[in-house]
């Protein structure tokens, strides 16, 4: 590799000048000083290349060479992903810290993957194959849950020329040879590389036809997300936007799970590595790591790999979507990395947009979250990118640059309220601010599995809690006494919605993952209780008599008292429903 080398001339912060050589090119990778600091170049002028440090360049000096490495960043692809924990530029902490201690050391060059370990290899393909990018020439076990296929690198086609046996091979060994058109040789091993900030190849981009079920309900029934979809969780501090994360990484049913931990509190990113490596995967009982990817950059690293860290992860889940797994990333949070955006900006002098932020800013979060996507492979497989990224708005002001940019790439939106999350209600997602725009895009795929009556329920239930919404502004002036009784039933048909079907117990084994069948099935009980109370108060009865049999508190306890197997308790109830309003019909004179 030619290596181009320059010096520096001047240095602020992670923007370093480099003077000395015309031969860098834009978004090359680069080593910095004398200790080798990674780098990347972000500006090209006459006579001076700008670049940003992805480490602290304190005791750097004017004079130490730059070096361009001739290739710009890039992810190093292969098995061992999975499980591991990388920084923002995919070093595994694990490697770093046995170099290092406690403390990362700048310049540290360690290897993505581990060199040495030795994998299980199944060869898929013989000599005298013709193969071409995205093709699957060898398999392997990763872990327990996810087989690794070993994949042809876009862009090459021809012939193997060699194929070796199966057997144990590290990451570096050669398992096959391909002869080019030109008669050139192409090594196979188990590894390539890719440009982080390139999205990877595939043959189709598929509509969105498919929910990514969670098992949360305000998600799936009332503010779906679609596999491939792009959905942004807003809220300000202390709302639960890293716990709502934790709990769709749990429960979501993508194969694997891409954790960006991008400029959060230490404190906090420790919490999530512990959490993570504690929790086991409710499907399989095997520990969750087994189909988890961290990548941790805390608050206190440098500000330019926060931006590298998002690019790291969304490269690491298209690798994996190109096997033909369905992949959810969670980034915690793009207002960090925004703010880093920021912060490079105004050391480079640029002229600021809106809050000091970028005029790019809009351009970079809509790079970022259209790749998301459900896409035929080259090699013929299906696969997505669900992206979930948390907005951390400051005094939780939605109308902040980096909420409203968001807002035009996402198509689901679940605001964080502040309220809610201090009156302990999970999530703490606001129905009547929030929204999704999967709604149309997976009717067909709700009729057909769930049932033709599944969206006509989410329309009664939000029905419900809009009306709610306006009747709360005249509750607040002369309270709920002086309403008529078809006003008292929609308030406390929209509280039997909040508390026994909105708010959900992530710690009750019943109440944290609830299937979406039994969801259909909760909606359709309370708007029967709704329809059945109607017919008594329209016989001029007063809507207390309904309230005194207890029929509203058993219906916000079904969460907890049917269990998420028990379909034929919901008949019950709702015969108990039928008989209890009867019997006070009866009791009034009605037959």
């Amino acid at each position: 590799m030619n290596m181009t080398k320059g010096s520096i001339y001047g240095i602020n912060g992670p923007v370093i000048e480099v003077i000395g050589s015309d031969a860098f090119q834009m978004l090359e990778m680069v080593r910095i000083g004398n200790i080798g600091m990674i780098g990347e170049v972000i500006g090209i002028h006459e006579d001076k290349t700008i670049v940003q440090a992805y480490e602290s360049t304190t005791s750097i000096q004017p004079g130490e060479p730059v070096n361009g490495m001739g290739r710009p960043m890039y992810a190093t692809l292969g098995p061992g992903i999975i499980g591991n924990i990388f920084d923002g530029i995919q070093r595994p902490l694990k490697d770093i810290a046995r170099h290092t201690g406690a403390f990362i050391d700048r310049g540290v060059d360690v290897s993505a993957l581990d060199l040495e370990k030795k994998w299980n290899v199944t060869m898929c393909k013989k000599e005298g194959d013709t193969v071409s990018g995205g093709d699957i020439v060898a398999t392997l076990p990763e872990t327990d849950l996810i087989t690794h296929r070993v994949m042809i690198a876009p862009g090459l086609e021809g012939r193997i020329v060699f194929m070796a046996r199966d057997g144990a091979y590290a990451v570096g060994d050669v398992i096959a040879r391909v002869e080019d058109a030109r008669g050139g040789i192409h090594e196979v091993t188990l590894t390539q590389t890719w440009p982080i900030r390139t999205p990877r190849s595939y043959r189709e981009r598929k509509a969105l036809s498919v929910p990514l079920i969670t098992g949360q309900r305000i998600i799936d029934s009332i503010l779906p997300i679609a596999k491939g979809g792009a959905a942004a969780v807003p809220g300000g501090f202390g709302t639960g936007k890293t716990m709502t994360q934790h709990q769709l990484a749990r429960w979501a049913d993508a194969d694997i799970i891409v954790y960006i931990g991008c400029g959060e509190r230490g404190n906090e990113m420790t919490q999530v590595l512990d959490d993570f490596s504690k929790l086991i995967d409710p499907k399989s009982h095997r520990p969750l790591m087994e189909r988890t990817v961290l990548i941790a950059n805390t608050s206190n690293m440098p500000v330019a790999a926060r931006e590298a860290s998002i690019y790291t992860g969304i490269t690491l889940a298209e690798y994996y979507r190109d096997m033909g797994y369905h992949v959810a990333i969670m980034a915690d949070s793009t207002s960090r990395w925004a703010e880093a955006l920021r912060e490079i900006s105004g050391r480079l002098e640029e002229m600021p947009a809106e809050e000091g932020f970028p005029a790019y800013l809009s351009s970079r979060l809509s790079e970022f979250y259209e790749r998301a996507g459900l896409c035929v492979n080259l090699n013929g497989s299906e696969g997505s990118v669900t992206i979930i990224g948390a907005v951390s708005p400051q005094g939780g002001d939605f109308s902040e640059p980096v909420t409203q940019n968001t807002k035009r790439f996402v198509r689901s939106f679940w605001a964080l309220d502040r309220s809610l999350a201090y009156s302990r209600h999970y999530p703490a997602i606001n129905w009547i601010n929030s929204y999704s725009e999967y709604i149309v895009d997976l009717s067909d795929w709700y009729d057909k599995n769930i049932g033709p009556d599944f969206l006509n329920c989410r329309s009664g239930i939000m029905g419900i809690l809009q009306e709610e919404s306006g009747l709360m502004e005249i509750v607040k002036l002369i309270g709920p006494d002086v309403l008529p009784d078809g006003q008292k039933l929609i308030l406390e048909t929209a509280r039997a919605v909040r508390l026994g079907f909105l708010q959900q117990n992530a710690y009750n084994a019943t109440d944290t993952y609830v299937p979406l069948e039994k969801q259909f099935r909760m909606m359709m009980t309370i708007l029967h209780l709704y329809n059945k109370a109607e017919e008594v108060i329209a016989k001029s009865i007063p809507l207390s008599q309904v309230k005194d049999t207890g029929i509203f508190e058993d219906v916000v306890k079904i969460k907890y008292t049917i269990s998420n197997e028990d379909m034929a308790a919901f008949d019950a109830l709702n015969e108990r429903i039928t008989a209890t309003c009867k019997q006070i019909l009866t009791q009034n004179g009605f037959n």
